[in-house]
């Protein structure tokens, strides 16, 4: 599983030249500008936004820019040289300085609207002006889409400055923030996780905002102290960055009837998606109706299979709402998200999310994004009531092709040919009895022992004997379902394919982002090469450092067990 071992191929990519020629704009080529903004992308103030699919807007660039990290896997599967990464004009460019591009390139990016819904409810009053024209990219800027070996990627930046979506914001991302999704993306990635990809980190030398956040040793819940943070631009790659909300905003606006082309964009982004994100998949002989239909089931096994995929690795999004929810299937935004240290079902880690986001709540969350996309495409079929039965009938099965997903997902992470519900039942209950580390006690369990003593390696708390007693008797009872199924030393080596070693630990974050504002990049390019390899045996002192349980003084710490939404 490791993504060090093959040694890249020769880039086909040397020069920012050469990259240039990649582009090729299918979003501003097919779809509508908003009429109202200018043609140069000179449009950086809030303000509402009536029509069209995106707004063409130019990054802010940063002040002396400085290189941080990129990833030399997503380079080597692009044909990109490593050193493109420092090159100048490419370093301009993915630091927000968009005058650097010639032809086929342009010279402005675009950001796009989207309508906001929490669980399943719409919502308008949080946009400034009280109408919901206002929600969209506030500081996500796309400046490059092109085909590169066949594969049509979009390159977007975080932190890339203002646009008219940025609601009275400064369009800024801190390098604290920048340095988590980037080496998130990284690990989600060497996990098998579907998910936007990292491409580059760059920080400004002379550009700093203030934010909230956490004194140092604080339990507090909300940030208790401002802190002067340096300015930072990620750059994240995907097929595309069509969201759910994307589409719930151009259903709202027919509903509306809030423009004469309101129905018309309603299916030019749908149409638009299919060829993003689906065009593999689906038949573009088919009638449009029919092509929806397909539509609705790939989605929903993909957003079923993303979400079986989050809890057998421990991760929880903490706000997945349909904005956060990419119309492809795949992690999108990683704002208050975490992983799973110390079990609980109810695990959130951003202070505003509420159990509604929580860790296994994760399954019905992701069901009313599901129905928001399900009602937004819904108008596209009413005039025909055939397609129509079959597309609520495709919505009608969410709950049961997610059911099936999850249970898949378990009987593999414990090794089973077949899934079964009252051992899973009873292990879920022993671990939370027993406070377990939930990404090492998968894999100490993945080693198929005898004994629950070797499994207390992962125990928070001391069992008592009646405990170790039922944790005895579930081990065997486990134990001689797989020796029904199968040799041991095979089983075992599929579940440590499937149970990682190594996760993300926010305490062991926290270094890496704090001496990267010092400027020491060190602990943050070690992170990116252990956690590139989750599943992998590495070191004694790699293992020494990164395999352990979280010490009790991280409990309840502030921006570290808990955090809030600023970045």
């Amino acid at each position: 599983m490791s993504n060090q071992s093959k040694t890249p191929p020769e880039p086909s990519v040397t020069t920012f030249d050469e990259f240039v020629q990649l582009a090729d704009y299918s979003l501003m080529d097919h779809l509508h500008a908003d009429p109202d903004a200018t043609e140069d992308g000179d449009d950086h103030r809030p303000r509402q936004v009536f029509s069209g699919h995106y707004v063409p807007v130019t990054p802010t660039p940063l002040g002396a820019p400085k290189y941080v990290a990129h990833s030399h896997t997503f380079f080597h599967e692009l044909g990109l040289s490593d050193k493109l990464a420092l090159d100048e004009k490419f370093t301009k460019l993915f630091s927000g300085d968009i005058s650097v591009v010639h032809e086929p390139m342009r010279r402005f990016g675009w950001a796009t609207g989207y309508a906001l819904s929490i669980y399943g409810t719409e919502y308008i009053q949080q946009c400034p002006f009280g109408t919901g024209n206002g929600y969209g990219d506030g500081r996500a800027i796309s400046v490059f889409e092109g085909v590169v070996n066949g594969q049509r990627w979009e390159m977007q930046l975080k932190g890339g400055g203002p646009t008219p979506y940025c609601r009275g914001a400064d369009g800024r991302a801190v390098l604290r923030s920048s340095v988590r999704e980037f080496l998130a993306q990284e690990y989600m990635h060497a996990l098998g996780v579907p998910s936007s990809r990292s491409f580059t980190l760059y920080v400004s030398q002379s550009e700093t905002v203030v934010r909230p956040w956490y004194s140092p040793d604080s339990h507090s819940t909300q940030p208790d102290i401002l802190v002067n943070n340096p300015v930072a631009i990620s750059t994240r790659v995907a097929p595309s960055f069509l969201r759910v909300g994307q589409i719930e905003l151009f259903a709202r606006r027919t509903r509306k009837n809030a423009h004469p082309k309101a129905f018309e964009e309603l299916r030019m982004i749908v149409s638009h998606l299919i060829e993003r994100e689906y065009k593999n998949e689906i038949n573009q002989e088919l009638e449009f109706a029919d092509q929806l239909i397909e539509l609705a089931k790939l989605f929903r096994q993909r957003l079923t299979s993303l979400v079986a995929h989050w809890l057998r690795v421990g991760y929880c999004q903490g706000n997945f709402n349909s904005d956060n929810c990419a119309a492809g299937g795949f992690t999108l935004d990683y704002g208050p998200f975490g992983f799973c240290e110390l079990f609980h079902p109810k695990f959130q880690p951003w202070i505003g999310g509420g159990e509604h986001f929580s860790f296994f709540n994760q399954p019905t969350a992701a069901e009313t994004n599901y129905h928001m996309f399900w009602s937004a495409v819904r108008p596209l079929l009413e005039d025909n009531p055939k397609a129509l039965e079959q597309f609520d009938q495709v919505r009608d099965g969410f709950s049961k092709v997610m059911h099936a997903q999850l249970q898949n997902m378990w009987a593999t992470k414990l090794g089973l040919a077949e899934y079964n519900a009252e051992l899973l039942e009873n292990l879920l209950l022993l671990m939370a009895q027993s406070q377990v580390d939930y990404t090492l006690f998968f894999r100490e369990l993945s080693h198929i022992p005898e004994d629950v003593s070797v499994l207390k390696k992962s125990f928070y708390k001391d069992t008592s004997q009646q405990l170790d007693e039922q944790w005895q008797s579930w081990l065997e009872n486990w134990r001689t379902l797989l020796m029904e199924k199968g040799d041991l030393t095979d089983i075992s080596k599929k579940m440590k394919l499937v149970n990682p070693k190594y996760t993300w630990r926010e305490w062991l974050i926290v270094p890496a982002y704090q001496q990267a504002m010092q400027g020491d990049f060190t602990l943050v390019k070690e992170l990116q090469e252990v956690l590139s390899s989750p599943y992998d045996e590495q070191s004694k002192e790699v293992e020494e450092k990164y395999y352990r349980l979280k010490p009790e003084t991280f409990f309840h710490a502030g921006g570290v067990s808990h955090y809030s939404c600023s970045s």
